[in-house]
């Protein structure tokens, strides 16, 4: 006669409550005239292979998980939450860079009014000196030939587009890759030494993007971004209006020391406190500039 659990094979709530009552299954099968003695089901921790070490670390991998999937949770919930303010940015950052494009587009491309000039100019002409001979070929305008100055502020903006916009699909992948870290390091049905192991083997690196151990390249790319747009604006306006950029080159130079000195300087070593030095005279030049502002509006 089948056994309970060939007969159902699919019982999981079933055994999850004997276990809970006691790890019986209750009287067994009747055999050949003569009850079957009950069976003892195992405790889950057994099933899932927690408690069958022969050293007794079975406690110490359990320990070791519990403590994980607090760090885990942490982690994921860092990045996405830094993947929601660089996905912001990005996107604002992008209409910004498409919608001053849709501007400087025109410079590369023949002006059709300017054709029509052309031509205008040469019927005008033949009209006012009509005693001159009328030549056999058609003139024709002049080749078209960008400005050197379009051609990079084109250049660096597109380029700077595209460092957006592929640092905001890094953003999305790496975001959708933390949430199936979670599932892809607890699996319900692997032990706890099974499960340090898988995440033992993420925290080197090995398979897929870092993102849970902060190796990715979304802040570099957006920080290259922002830098080719100013450089392209600066350029754009060199050869717009000198007055304007007069006015903002100040304040980019300004921004630009201060990146230099806070974020660059981050990643050099000391230099015998060099770097230090650099910063609180930094720090001094600002809180002085900063007191004499509020000094002159007092007066």
């Amino acid at each position: 006669m089948p056994s309970v659990s060939n007969r159902f094979p699919l019982m999981p709530q079933t055994v999850h409550q004997d276990l809970e009552g006691g790890g019986n299954l209750g009287p067994g099968p009747v055999v050949d005239g003569q009850p079957r003695k009950p069976t003892q089901i195992q405790p889950l921790e057994t099933l899932r292979g927690e408690s069958d070490y022969n050293d007794g670390s079975g406690r110490l991998f359990s320990m070791y998980r519990k403590i994980a999937e607090d760090e885990d949770n942490k982690m994921v919930e860092l990045c996405q939450n830094d993947s929601v303010g660089i996905l912001i940015f990005t996107g604002l950052f992008s209409a910004t860079v498409a919608a001053l494009l849709s501007v400087s587009i025109p410079d590369l491309k023949p002006n059709s009014q300017d054709t029509s000039a052309f031509y205008l100019q040469n019927i005008y002409q033949l009209q006012a000196f009509s005693n001159l001979s009328i030549p056999s070929a058609l003139a024709k305008p002049p080749a078209f030939s960008p400005p050197t100055y379009a051609i990079w502020v084109n250049s660096l903006w597109f380029l700077s587009l595209a460092v957006s916009l592929s640092c905001a699909t890094e953003t999305m992948i790496l975001r959708n890759w933390a949430v199936q870290y979670l599932s892809v390091t607890r699996p319900p049905y692997y032990t706890s030494w099974k499960q340090a192991r898988i995440r033992a083997i993420f925290a080197k690196g090995n398979p897929g993007p870092n993102v849970i151990w902060g190796t990715s390249g979304g802040p570099i790319f957006l920080h290259l971004s922002v830098l080719l747009f100013i450089a392209g604006g600066l350029i754009y306006l060199f050869n717009t209006n000198l007055s304007v950029f007069y006015a903002v080159v100040w304040w980019v130079a300004y921004m630009a020391i201060s990146y230099a000195v806070f974020q660059v300087c981050s990643y050099l070593p000391p230099l015998h406190g060099l770097r230090d030095k650099l910063r609180r005279h930094y720090r001094d030049l600002n809180s002085r500039y900063d007191k004499g502002f509020l000094n002159g509006k007092r007066r």
